[in-house]
């Protein structure tokens, strides 16, 4: 597969403003360009791709040590640490069960870390300044995500029915509690099998999987004036204390400062669904 790329001259690194934070949310896919803040090490449940807009960023995955680049890929559940001397980036993330992990572009299959991808980068930057000069005027639908950045949709993986069904009903309403055993129930297969499958089709357990989902959910809400308790129940959460110690361990930051970082942001996409999937 070929990327779309555009040259690194066209689509340099610039100051952005306020104005210029944004984040487009698809089922599949996030586009997030905004403040960054001092996260520790974390932890997504997506491939991630970094991205400079201002500066250089730097990474260290793992425990490694720093390497400075344009441009960096983590793999899913991976702990990482990203820095930057500027105050914003850019982030994509790619839903790992959503794609062909064997039939990715070279540039994303495994790395983990700083790669040499600069007309990449400043391709991504580019179609982040097309999407500030649209202004309101979004038509954006998930559709248009990968031939956006990637040049064309990325290869979805031929999984099991019943893994899929369950997916599907995760990603709809990621705050339902759906435990293992309702999941494995409701696609008639035992407790046992039902992990097993889930791991092999997937390639997480089932509990990491809801788990990066629901802490995937609270993007939905970032920029909202919202009372963090009452967001913390929303989404699925049993109480704040339980909240607070996902979300540090997915973003590496405390929703507080999620919240404080991201009221400039505009949010694109549509929003969580108000009941579960029945």
């Amino acid at each position: 597969m070929v990327l779309a790329t555009s040259s690194c001259l066209a689509h340099p690194m610039r100051p952005c403003s306020s104005a210029d934070r944004m984040m487009w949310i698809t089922p599949d896919r996030v586009f997030y360009a905004g403040l960054l803040g001092n996260p520790s090490e974390h932890v997504r449940g997506a491939i991630v791709i970094y991205i400079a807009l201002e500066d250089m960023i730097h990474i260290s995955v793992a425990g490694s040590g720093w390497r400075t680049t344009q441009l960096a890929v983590i793999q899913p559940y991976v702990p990482h640490k990203v820095a930057c001397d500027a105050r914003h980036i850019a982030v994509l993330y790619i839903e790992p069960e959503s794609v062909d992990m064997a039939r990715l572009p070279a540039m994303f299959a495994g790395a983990n870390g700083a790669i040499d991808a600069r007309g990449f980068a400043a391709h991504v930057r580019g179609c982040h300044a097309r999407m500030i000069g649209m202004g309101r005027h979004f038509d954006l639908q998930p559709t248009d995500f990968d031939p956006m950045f990637f040049g064309q949709e990325l290869m979805r993986p031929t999984l099991d029915k019943r893994i899929a069904q369950v997916l599907e009903r995760i990603k709809k309403d990621p705050s339902a509690p759906a435990s293992a055993e309702e999941c494995a129930g409701l696609v008639g297969l035992s407790f046992s099998r039902f992990l097993h499958l889930f791991k092999a089709e997937v390639g997480v357990p089932f509990r990491s999987f809801r788990t990066w989902r629901r802490a995937r959910s609270l993007l939905h809400y970032v920029n909202q004036t919202r009372n963090l308790a009452e967001v913390a129940l929303e989404i699925g959460y049993p109480d704040s204390t339980h909240f607070s110690h996902s979300i540090r361990q997915t973003y590496g930051l405390k929703p507080s400062d999620i919240f404080a970082g991201s009221r400039k942001l505009r949010l694109i996409g549509e929003p969580l669904p108000d009941t579960a999937m029945t």
